[in-house]
């Protein structure tokens, strides 16, 4: 036992005296620096990547013709109405950019319970053109072309460029739709009716109440007009108050702007005068009419809405013209004959 015990010791002893021998033991001095190796080769030059900004050059260039574009846009009443907060449901897909391009490509589903476009946007580039899909001048092509669907209408309408307008600029769906010699129709609500955007019925003379004898649809401005609503509102203008993506048909100053008309109406002061004739009697017929409505009690006479109650279908008939040729804007400049007769010939079926 005793010789195991200094075994131990001797072994303790020879570990603590070794550790402290390493501990005590100092580094020297670094040795002289060894000779540079040889270079490596140069490895080949590599291939020229491609300009970032090339595709986006071939719009975005220094002719700043998509700037004055915008600042068109940005005077039209597309980019500074409101009507974009009206961005549930069917309202939608023609009130709002997102909810038109979700119409088309089946994205956005109008019918679907709480259907809603988040964060709205007026219509825009966007809307009317394929903007940012290719990064090339194909991008400026338009959203919809060839002929369209019309609603209250059977068959399709070619309009041209004008297509792409036309698919918001038409009466809203109607059923049922007054017909001649029907029974009773009820108008459920100061809202019934065709809506605001009447533009295309008028123009082609199509989806409207079609009373009375001696109606022709087509007149020079559907069947001349190949690109229908864009050769008059999109023609050249005058800065961002006429014209051009602006889309007005008169300036600030009231002067209407004739640069899509004079292909046609060559003497510009025999167009300024037939305009005003025509306008000035369209306003005549619309406040017959009108007068005629209030005493069958179908319309209010300030606001000029409808009001709900059950009347003839040629009441019911007669105010849909009246609303439509309203709503239109244009006081008959769209469809100059088939707008007067078909006011003559309402206000006739009323007498």
């Amino acid at each position: 036992m005793k010789v195991l015990n200094k075994i131990s010791f001797l072994l303790t002893f020879l570990l603590v005296a070794s550790m402290t021998f390493v501990s005590c033991t100092k580094e020297g001095p670094a040795g002289l620096a060894g000779k540079d190796g040889k270079d490596g080769k140069d490895g080949e030059d590599g291939i020229n990547g491609l300009d970032g900004t090339a595709t986006c050059m071939q719009c975005h260039d220094n002719s700043q013709a998509v700037d004055a574009r915008v600042l068109q846009w940005e005077s039209s009443f597309h980019a500074t109405g409101d009507a974009f907060a009206r961005n549930t449901g069917d309202c939608a897909t023609c009130h709002t950019s997102q909810g038109f391009r979700g119409k088309l490509d089946g994205t956005y589903d109008a019918t679907a319970t709480g259907a809603k476009i988040s964060n709205p946007n007026p219509p825009n580039c966007y809307t009317c053109h394929k903007i940012h899909e290719s990064y090339t001048p194909g991008d400026l092509a338009l959203t919809v072309t060839g002929a369209i669907a019309m609603n209250n209408v059977a068959g399709t309408h070619d309009f041209g460029k004008g297509s792409l307008c036309a698919s918001c600029h038409q009466a809203r769906p109607l059923s049922p739709f007054p017909t001649v010699g029907g029974g009773d129709y009820t108008i459920p609500s100061p809202y019934w009716g065709l809506h605001h955007g009447t533009q295309s019925n008028v123009l082609m003379g199509l989806g409207l109440f079609n009373v009375g004898e001696g109606l022709v649809a087509s007149g020079p401005h559907n069947t001349m007009v190949t690109e229908s609503c864009v050769t008059c509102h999109m023609a050249e203008g005058y800065g961002d108050q006429s014209g051009g993506h602006a889309m007005w048909m008169r300036n600030e100053a009231g002067t209407m702007n004739t640069a899509g008309c004079v292909a046609c109406h060559t003497n510009a002061t025999d167009l300024k005068n037939s305009t005003i004739a025509l306008q000035a009697e369209v306003t005549a017929l619309l406040a017959e009419l009108k007068e005629k409505l209030v005493a069958a009690g179908a319309i209010n006479p300030t606001t000029e809405s409808p009001v709900a109650g059950t009347y003839s279908q040629v009441v019911a008939g007669c105010l849909i013209n009246f609303k439509a040729v309203s709503e239109d804007k244009s006081l008959g400049v769209h469809n100059p004959g088939y707008t007067k007769k078909l006011l003559e010939n309402s206000i006739e079926a009323l007498n």
